[in-house]
């Protein structure tokens, strides 16, 4: 999808009462990348939306809650590859760090990466409580 595409997108979203944050740029969550993956569906894109910040729930509890090393790199990978499909930029770069830091088999601080995915989750609330 171009540019021009997501563009429209946002222009008539908005022009139907929609919320344009479902399909515009800007925030813990890229939604020019968002748009481009639900096909400028914004049902889709909420679904989508949803889907992520439950799935966020869940991994962010298993966060503390890691038996061994092994166990927090694969949760934090998982974390990763779903902050992916939404956009969530923040929540990558930061499960990359700790990733990165627990393949070296040393502790990692789960602060910032805490942080980013409260600030995702928080914004998709946001977001679809808008609409």
């Amino acid at each position: 999808m171009s540019q021009g595409t997501a563009s429209q997108s946002a222009t008539d979203a908005s022009a139907s009462g929609e919320t344009a944050d479902v399909v515009s740029s800007g925030g813990p969550i890229d939604h020019e990348h968002l748009d481009r993956h639900t096909f400028g569906n914004p049902d889709l894109a909420r679904e989508v939306l949803g889907l992520f910040a439950r799935q966020a729930e869940q991994l962010g509890a298993r966060l503390g809650n890691a038996e061994t090393p092994e166990g927090l790199v694969r949760v934090v990978h998982t974390l990763k590859g779903s902050a992916r499909g939404v956009g969530a930029w923040r929540v990558v770069d930061e499960a990359e760090r700790v990733e990165a830091v627990l393949r070296t088999e040393q502790a990692a601080d789960l602060a910032s990466l805490r942080a980013a995915l409260d600030e995702a989750r928080d914004f998709i609330a946001m977001t679809l409580d808008a609409v």
